[in-house]
């Protein structure tokens, strides 16, 4: 009997009729292949921080845990080749030991690496693009038990559209990525007008080599985020034990989290809450190395949903979504979280051929978010915004179609190599449509 799984959100949960943990891609072909010959569903997962039901399968469930650590490293070209089911907050150290890390991260790092890859994973700086940008080679194994290799090079069009697959070409087992030298990264954490923040928005984003903001409903200041990158050999000045502490657990955790349990009773409250969690966010100035910077704990649980939308659209937006916080009554108490990116050509990556601004809206778990979310998704969608595949978005094939232009080349190319559809589950059906049929967009 296997145990009932579900995500970080605890959005989605299921049990698998079975679970295996392979520790080769040897072993994997073997059982996909075996799944596939008894017509059996196989759905590999990562760390389980996908609010969506990617994840999700009452098949075969493949598990990460032996699949782990540093295949090969090349620190003169920077080119390091790991084990697909690596966690991010374990493969950074073992980069740092190599003098080498990743260009850019996101604010968490509890993903895998194919996890964080599949499911458009992506931090803010503006002339950086996701995290799949940075793969250089996949090994992967496909539907009928084979073991494949892809890059710009090598089966190219399975390169462009595996970066950012959702699981639906099949199960990667090892990526190679281009690394960058280790180098340190001055963070500086400043709350400002909301205001003068959307005023000044183009400067921020270009005059810091990364930066984001997060806005709490009902107030009017951003928490802003200016990260600068400095030389691995900069003095370093990291957040002290105590401080973090303090501000991390008690203050962004403990407290935190008694305060929205209270807004969950008394929804009146919220907006009070939320001044107070702003005006309790001081400034911060830490330098230590990229890694320990640019991600942040997340303990708190809540519901997430996140679009890409074309960069200049971003003011506009945020603007209208105030405008109608403040002529409802609808009590939101977590943030937006506002990011940049760079365009790139992944075929589903949500920054295809377009510079993007991310905008993250959330929700306490224990609120209701249906509504705020439904208005979120109305706003970001007009402005034609394409949804995180990790996070909560309600559109299906059809729309999706007509935001991707490579829509219809990835459907073609999922049915080519999955055509009984070994990889597929609810949630694949209705965003991609069934293996087999394809919905407009191609070109």
């Amino acid at each position: 009997m296997t145990m009932r799984w579900e995500n970080w959100a605890r959005t989605e949960s299921a049990v698998p009729a079975e679970v295996v943990a392979p520790s080769s891609a040897g072993e994997v072909s073997a059982v996909v292949a075996a799944a596939a010959a008894a017509g059996r569903s196989v759905k590999a997962i990562g760390s389980g921080h996908s609010f969506s039901g990617i994840a999700v399968t009452e098949g075969l469930q493949l598990r990460p845990d032996r699949m782990t650590g540093v295949v090969r490293a090349d620190a003169e070209s920077g080119l390091v080749t790991v084990r697909a089911g690596t966690p991010l907050h374990r493969l950074n150290p073992l980069l740092a030991e190599l003098g080498l890390a990743l260009e850019i991260l996101g604010d968490i790092d509890r993903q895998t690496v194919a996890g964080a890859l599949t499911t458009g994973t992506h931090g803010s700086g503006d002339r950086f693009g996701i995290l799949a940008t940075q793969v250089r080679e996949l090994e992967m194994v496909l539907a009928d038990g084979s073991i494949v290799t892809c890059s710009a090079t090598q089966r190219p069009d399975l390169f462009a559209a595996a970066r950012v697959s959702l699981g639906a070409l099949g199960v990667i087992t090892t990526v190679t990525l281009q690394c960058v030298p280790l180098f340190a990264l001055r963070g500086l954490d400043r709350p400002q007008p909301l205001d003068e923040t959307l005023d000044s928005l183009d400067e921020l984003v270009s005059a810091h080599d990364h930066f984001e903001f997060f806005w709490f409903p009902h107030t009017a200041t951003a928490l802003t985020r200016r990260f600068t990158r400095l030389p691995a050999d900069a003095e370093l000045r990291p957040l002290g034990r105590v401080a973090r502490t303090v501000e991390d657990r008690l203050l962004a955790d403990y407290a935190f989290e008694g305060l929205l349990r209270l807004g969950a009773r008394r929804p009146a409250t919220v907006p009070g809450i939320t001044r107070l969690a702003t005006r309790l966010t001081g400034t911060r100035d830490v330098t230590d190395l990229a890694h320990r910077v640019f991600a942040s704990p997340r303990n708190v649980r809540f519901r997430e949903g996140e679009y890409a939308i074309p960069r200049d659209a971003v003011v506009a937006v945020l603007r209208e979504l105030r405008r109608w916080v403040d002529t409802h009554d609808e009590a939101i108490s977590f943030p937006f979280e506002v990011r940049f990116a760079a365009a790139d050509d992944i075929w589903l990556s949500p920054a295809h051929e377009r510079d993007v601004a991310y905008i993250a809206f959330h929700q306490y778990h224990r609120m209701p978010h249906e509504r705020w979310f439904e208005v979120c998704e109305d706003v970001l969608g007009a402005a034609g915004g394409r949804p995180h595949w990790g996070k909560m978005h309600r559109l299906g094939a059809a729309e999706l179609a007509e935001a991707y232009p490579r829509f219809t080349d990835f459907t073609a190319l999922r049915a080519q190599v999955d055509p009984a559809r070994t990889f597929a589950n609810p949630y694949l059906d209705r965003v991609l449509g069934p293996v087999g049929v394809h919905t407009g967009g191609a070109r």
